[in-house]
């Protein structure tokens, strides 16, 4: 992990541990298990999928109790099917008792976003296309689900607000509806030398327009297959350097044909919205 990513985990970590213990700790495993009681749990998948986010549950483990020992049978980006055993974690059984949920919420959760995301580059595997995530993340826990997506062999899309442009329909509206002048306006930002530019059209007719000062990226927003065909063959007479991204639409029935059409970008906003968890447990012997 990077030390951003290693940071942004830490302090979800610390939130969630606070949530959970409270100011009183665990009184459940406190008044029901022995002070000097140790034991060796594994972590088990119940359902096939992607696993991401282990060195992150590891963090957990570790902010319980540094003296835990947890080891690993694979790696993030790793495929897992039912009863595979992912690793184990050794030491107090109480202290495991008390990070078991907070380590599973975050392993399944981010296994969650990279099993979806698997599915989708699946299904839009031998295209030119790459599944890109958006914007819409949890608060607080972006770089953790974006880098959940990476392990699911998704690309990241912007980070945030402040590392990409993309100037979006709204951002139009507010310069008179010119795509033109929206561009050439972001460009001549101060600080914003060697951004990339992106830039959002719903027409053929933007798109031609827009092409005139290429952008280096154009978000398709909710075209047809056909249409997204068309704005190939004119990306290609008129500004080959140029990206085309479909955005809207996309889930895994309607992937394949989209990517289908040439387009180079696909970004698909379930990814991290609406992913469900991955089901692991955490079984401890009797």
């Amino acid at each position: 992990m990077t030390s951003e990513l290693s940071a942004a985990a830490l302090a979800l970590i610390d939130l969630a541990l606070a949530e959970d213990l409270g100011t009183t700790g665990d009184r459940t495993t406190l008044a029901l298990i022995p002070e000097a009681s140790t034991a060796t749990a594994a972590l088990i998948a119940r359902t096939p999928g992607v696993v991401a986010g282990l060195q992150i549950a590891a963090m957990v483990i570790g902010q319980v109790d540094a003296n835990l020992k947890m080891t690993f049978n694979v790696e993030d980006g790793a495929g897992v099917t039912r009863g595979d055993v992912i690793g184990t974690v050794a030491g107090s059984l109480r202290s495991i008792l008390i990070a078991e949920r907070t380590a599973l919420n975050f392993l399944q959760r981010l296994s969650g976003i990279a099993t979806l995301t698997r599915k989708f580059v699946d299904a839009s595997a031998s295209t030119n296309a790459v599944i890109l995530d958006t914007r819409k993340t949890t608060p607080g826990w972006r770089l953790l689900e974006k880098y959940a997506v990476k392990c699911g062999g998704g690309v990241n899309h912007r980070i945030g607000l402040y590392d990409a442009i993309l100037i979006k329909d709204n951002h139009i509206a507010g310069v008179s509806g010119d795509v033109v002048e929206a561009v050439l306006r972001a460009r001549a930002y101060p600080g914003n030398a060697g951004l990339e530019v992106e830039i959002e059209v719903d027409s053929l007719a933007q798109l031609e327009r827009v092409l005139s000062v290429h952008p280096e990226i154009v978000l398709l927003d909710n075209m047809s297959n056909q249409l997204m065909r068309e704005a190939v063959a004119l990306r290609d007479r008129l500004a080959p350097g140029t990206k085309l991204e479909a955005s809207g639409g996309v889930n895994l029935t309607t992937v394949r044909a989209i990517a289908e059409t040439g387009v180079d970008r696909i970004s698909v906003g379930a990814l991290t919205h609406s992913a469900p968890a991955l089901d692991i447990a955490l079984d401890i012997p009797a």
